[in-house]
């Protein structure tokens, strides 16, 4: 039976081959976007799934408060915080920290017993507790997971940069020496070597320090330097800090015990007038939700993964729809068989059961169809997603689950309905040849046209949304001149004499004619680590005080981005004590202080709140961006440093054409400068704009499926206007004979589809705009929605649309009417 049923399914898809490729087509397509958006969700919403007990780890958060002001929200804590709340609190079972150096652009690790020497400057290096490994389910390929880190001067390093350092040599007992401009110098034994660390976390790391290690550090005059400042300390919070609570315990029920703790740990925050709050962050959450300072890596964005689900569920229905079009639209052609095999003993069961099965049938080859798409699509989809998905993910258990899924729901939501309408016919009505349309059928096919041209409105009047804002937020003047600006990391090993070494990198960056200017400091706009501070007027009590962002600048810095003096002077080197008494303060931070201009600042004293230390405004510049237009612009306060800078950033000459040249250059004076450290660069723009990251991504993305949703709409469109020039054929040709023109009935044909589409773009403009405002919030900054968004859309769907159907009218308006009239 299931034989013969398949046997007419297949026949019949052969006997109507171009609507049942139309169908096939379409849904192949719908299907194939679905999939791979559905491994893009998965990717992004699957961060830390590899932890066994993810559930019942969270990380611990600080907010941190100055009178009523909040001050900062970080990811990391303090040293102290995760051994005393384990201490403190039976619910949690075990805590880890996790010192983050690599953002410091300043660590060199090397093996010295190379020949020559492999020195590589790190980002992806961490200090960890001992239970780090175990907690967050981590195996070793050589080494005991459980011991791998705890002992002092340990390490565990990855195989890919065991490979880099070792070759093929058995890295385990080897040795790596760290060095960094702190003047910190740690010979480490290697104790275990680990698989390449997942894709999908938000921690990514190439080589793991014990962190007992730190702990060991001292200093001449204190020799318990290490654990004091590492291991005891509640005063700088530079420590991821991770909890593993016991089954059951209420996450909520911890936190409220923190206050408590807090005070006790940290008894003058009263006095200080300062508030800490503590938070259990769920790990699972983190990196598509967590929007706090001290962040490991750039975080996902939870808006954007719900956006993509969503259009992946649209084309899909989309394609669906196209479906169940076509098959009710084919009704009439089908009634004849419809009634004879009623006349033959078949039940309505029976007709219902075989028309699903050319709907199954139809659903399997377009997931197959589908499937070979995806295989193929891959590697482009990676390069527009930023994802690196391999052939293996597409055999994993949950996708080989929801392709099953998907044959099934598309063959019961694409098929029970046509097979329900074709098998209603009455076989005495079928025969008489009185069947017509029904005015319901005829109603549901427009209303599911309107729907998919509404989902190819919204897409399109989405995308040029995203991209609009993209624009804006690349091209806004960001108050710095960053363009043509190259930037030189400070190396990882200083020599014993700072200053001397960068004067000789800095003359000899002023030999080359290309290079216009040179500065150094702390930080660069686009750098995502801040060092904030409060600050008041001399005098003032601490409630008078603001929160500001401090960075270090040379006397050139100015010059190099560009930035508007608005009153004062610039430091110099004629004022000698600039780099020890002079600060220069952005146009906000003169607001946040309480100055009613510019001017007034000039000359007035600022002392910081938490320590005994002051200092003189000698200038006051414009504002800038130091992050992404996400945030808003916060107070910026500058101290004189002139060697104390991590980047030496440099203007080049507008126009200058011989770049390999210049960068040879440079790395010629660097290393002359700063012998025996690896030399590395970046362009400012790029570097900045990496921070939009995710909304290029997200416009790439927008863009390709909007357009494969038009495409799909417009193949059941296709194949409408196609089935109503055969029901109209005779209509056509009489029209023709009374005299009217290919133009006539060309608008004839095309109005019902013009209407629909015209229907479709008034509709999605409320659900366009409501959606893509509610993106946009998420900006600090942000473009309005334009009404010509909405026109040029639907402009462009309507063109289309009008084009595809065109495609069978004017066929239709060109036959000959003798051919018309002898038609059936």
């Amino acid at each position: 039976m299931i034989q013969t049923m398949f046997s007419r399914a297949y026949r019949s898809f052969v006997k109507n081959k171009f609507f049942s490729l139309l169908n096939m087509l379409g849904l192949a397509i719908g299907m194939a976007v679905f999939l791979l958006i559905a491994q893009y969700v998965k990717f992004e919403t699957g961060y830390e799934d590899f932890v066994p007990e993810g559930d019942d780890t969270y990380r611990l958060t600080l907010d941190t408060y100055s009178g009523p002001e909040h001050v900062l929200s970080s990811a990391e804590n303090f040293p102290a915080a995760g051994p005393a709340l384990t201490a403190a609190l039976p619910e949690i079972e075990r805590s880890a920290r996790l010192y983050n150096m690599g953002f410091k652009n300043n660590v060199v690790i090397t093996n010295e017993e190379a020949m020559p020497p492999v020195a590589i400057k790190q980002r992806r290096f961490l200090y960890a507790d001992a239970a780090f490994l175990s907690m967050m389910g981590y195996t070793l390929s050589a080494g005991d997971v459980n011991t791998a880190l705890a002992e002092t001067n340990t390490a565990v390093i990855t195989q890919d940069l065991a490979h880099r350092y070792f070759g093929n040599e058995d890295p385990l007992g080897k040795t790596l020496r760290m060095q960094d401009d702190d003047n910190n110098n740690e010979l480490v034994h290697i104790t275990g070597v680990l698989p390449d660390v997942p894709d999908n976390t938000h921690l990514k790391f190439d080589i793991l320090f014990s962190y007992k290690t730190l702990l060991a550090r001292t200093r001449p005059d204190r020799p318990d330097f290490g654990v004091s400042r590492y291991e005891n300390s509640w005063y700088r919070n530079d420590m991821y800090t991770f909890l593993q609570l016991r089954p059951g315990a209420d996450p909520r029920a911890v936190e409220a015990k923190l206050p408590a703790i807090i005070a006790e740990k940290v008894p003058d925050l009263k006095e200080r007038n300062e508030r800490y709050v503590m938070t259990l962050q769920p790990l699972r959450d983190i990196h598509l939700t967590s929007r706090l300072s001290d962040e490991a890596e750039a975080n996902g964005d939870e808006s954007i993964v719900n956006f993509l689900g969503l259009i992946g569920l649209f084309v899909l229905a989309i394609a669906w729809i196209n479906y169940v079009n076509l098959s009710t639209a084919k009704a009439l052609e089908r009634a004849k068989e419809v009634g004879v095999r009623k006349v033959m003993g078949a039940v309505r069961f029976q007709l219902i059961r075989q028309f699903l099965a050319e709907a199954a049938v139809v659903n399997l080859l377009s997931v197959l169809v589908a499937l070979a798409v995806v295989g193929m699509a891959l590697p482009s989809f990676n390069t527009l997603s930023g994802l690196a998905l391999k052939s293996a993910h597409l055999f994993q258990p949950w996708f080989m689950l929801l392709v099953l899924a998907l044959w099934a729901t598309g063959t019961v939501l694409s098929g029970f309905y046509p097979a329900i309408v074709l098998s209603s016919f009455k076989p005495a009505t079928i025969l008489k040849g009185k069947l017509k349309n029904s005015t319901r059928g005829i109603v549901l096919r427009r209303s599911l046209v309107v729907f998919q041209f509404m989902a190819s409105v919204a897409l399109i009047a989405g995308t040029f949304i995203v991209y609009t804002q993209l624009n804006y937020m690349m091209s806004r003047d960001i108050g710095v001149d960053i363009d043509q600006v190259l930037v030189v990391e400070r190396p990882g090993v200083m020599p014993s004499e700072r200053g001397p070494a960068v004067d000789v990198f800095h003359n000899e960056l002023r030999k080359d004619p290309a290079i216009q200017s040179v500065a150094s400091s702390t930080t660069v706009p686009g750098a995502q680590r801040e060092w904030k501070a409060q600050m008041k007027r001399y005098g003032e009590t601490d409630d008078k005080s603001a929160t500001v962002i401090l960075n270090t600048m040379d006397y050139d810095f100015t010059d190099v981005f560009k930035m508007k003096l608005l009153a004062g002077r610039a430091f110099s080197q004629s004022y000698v004590q600039d780099p020890d008494t002079s600060l220069i303060i952005t146009a906000s931070a003169a607001k946040a202080l309480g100055f009613k201009s510019p001017a007034e600042a000039i000359g007035q004293t600022l002392t910081f709140t938490d320590y005994d230390f002051s200092s003189i405004i000698v200038g006051v510049v414009n504002d800038y961006h130091q992050l992404s237009l996400k945030k808003t612009i916060t107070p910026v306060v500058f101290q004189c440093a002139p060697y104390e800078g991590e980047f030496y950033s440099l203007r080049i000459n507008t126009g200058h054409d011989n770049l390999e040249r210049t960068l040879a250059n440079v790395q010629a004076a660097y290393e002359k400068a700063f012998p025996g450290n690896p030399f590395d660069y970046f362009f400012l723009d790029d570097y900045f704009n990496r921070q939009y990251k995710n909304e290029r991504q997200f416009g790439m993305l927008f863009t390709t499926f909007a357009a494969l949703a038009l495409a799909i709409g417009c193949l059941g469109l296709l194949g409408l206007s196609a089935y109503t020039a055969v029901q109209r054929t005779k209509e056509i040709g009489i029209r023709k004979v009374l005299g009217s023109s290919e133009g006539g009935i060309f608008v004839l044909l095309s109005k019902d589809y013009v209407r629909l589409v015209t229907l479709s773009i008034v509709l999605s403009v409320p659900l366009v705009y409501f959606l893509m405002n509610s993106w946009l919030q998420r900006f600090a900054y942000h473009t309005s929605i334009s009404p010509l968004v909405f026109i040029g859309a639907g402009a462009i769907v309507l063109l289309i649309s009008l084009l595809t159907v065109s495609i069978q009218t004017l066929r239709a308006a060109r036959t000959n009417p003798v051919d018309s009239l002898r038609y059936e």
